[in-house]
């Protein structure tokens, strides 16, 4: 078979396997992240919700686990714009949900946490700590500052929701793209979601392997090692996973988010921008049937929306109340497995084989 740019994943990113787990923020721990990589694929730790020093301790606290290549991940959307008359008209949107629980909205709101594009100290962490593999969702930071962690010897890697912000990612430098198709669980990577296409994974993986020279990760809803291979055969030169991960018992999931996956309701899941302000996917629940009821004013600013979303959840849960979880997960989630991340690293690695 000819070397195609798409097969060379496994030596780009100094793993075993063409596996990534997907750096799931509120979820990936450094010991999910650890067990992955230490079994031959990449595992992957998210900072996007970090400050630099909590950025900075959870690379520290990966790296004392594992001696293998590991991912770190880190959100670029465009910094959020604070508007006190729309985050107030949110807050009264909002407000008959707090009512249920004896409680008022919140005051106002707050950026929960910075844009990487607006973060120099971040960047000062990854040129320091030098992690295997740095990677970009929901944009591109500045040039200068992926030619900074390039040449420190890091890789790069961002999410491509559509041909034209893969083309993006190619012109900028980077060495792979991860191909998130409409099916992913979590929040969309796309640049600008007014402009998303929401193109399936399969469809975006075939189109970016006959157009772009860079090798393609593809992900959404693969969860086995045939889904691995499926995607290889339209060009992939692997897979990235997320839902996959919830259930082994080294993510940060909570008995509530692994009870909701084993339970009927991984069957249902949709997207919705109420919740965050971007668009992701997760289990429905009052979230995606109440906060984004139709009527809803317009959506304050990622992150400052999730900050709403945040606090309804705080005082459901304050009366035992679920309902207003966040539990993000991918339309492939009535597969997940529970089991160790190193045996389901193996158990997919084994389910490839299987199909050659």
């Amino acid at each position: 078979m000819r070397d195609l740019p798409n097969m060379r994943i496994t030596q780009l990113l100094g793993i075993d396997f063409p596996i990534i787990q997907a750096p799931m923020v509120g979820v990936s721990t450094p010991q999910l992240a650890a067990a992955v990589s230490n079994a031959g694929a990449l595992g992957s730790i998210g900072i996007g919700a970090s400050s630099p020093a909590q950025a900075e301790a959870m690379i520290s606290e990966t790296r004392k686990l594992t001696d293998r290549a590991f991912n770190v991940n880190l959100f670029c959307h465009r910094p959020a714009r604070l508007d006190p008359v729309r985050e107030q008209q949110w807050l009264e949107h909002l407000r008959p949900l707090f009512a249920e629980f004896d409680a008022e909205p919140p005051a106002g709101l707050r950026e929960i946490y910075r844009s990487f594009v607006d973060d120099p100290k971040t960047l000062e962490v990854l040129l320091d700590t030098r992690p295997d593999v740095v990677s970009f969702h929901f944009g591109l930071p500045k040039q200068d500052w992926i030619n900074s962690l390039k040449a420190r010897g890091i890789r790069l890697v961002a999410t491509a929701t559509s041909l034209d912000e893969a083309r993006q990612i190619a012109s900028a430098g980077l060495d792979a793209i991860v191909a998130q198709g409409a099916e992913a669980g979590g929040h969309r990577g796309v640049f600008d979601p007014s402009q998303d296409t929401l193109i399936g994974t399969f469809a975006l993986v075939r189109s970016l392997a006959q157009q772009s020279k860079l090798p393609i990760i593809a992900a959404g809803g693969i969860m086995d090692g045939m889904g691995i291979r499926a995607a290889m055969q339209l060009g992939a030169a692997g897979a990235q996973l997320g839902t996959a991960f919830i259930l082994c018992p080294e993510s940060a999931a909570n008995p509530a988010y692994r009870a909701a996956m084993k339970s009927p309701r991984v069957e249902s899941t949709a997207i919705s921008s109420a919740i965050s302000g971007r668009p992701a996917r997760g289990l429905v629940n009052r979230l995606f049937t109440d906060v984004g009821s139709s009527g809803a004013p317009e959506l304050p600013d990622y992150p400052i929306a999730y900050d709403a979303a945040k606090a309804l959840h705080a005082v459901a849960l304050a009366k035992g109340c679920e309902d207003f979880a966040v539990q993000w997960a991918g339309q492939g989630a009535p597969l997940a497995r529970e089991m160790p991340a190193a045996d389901l690293i193996t158990t997919l690695a084994k389910e490839m084989a299987a199909q050659d």
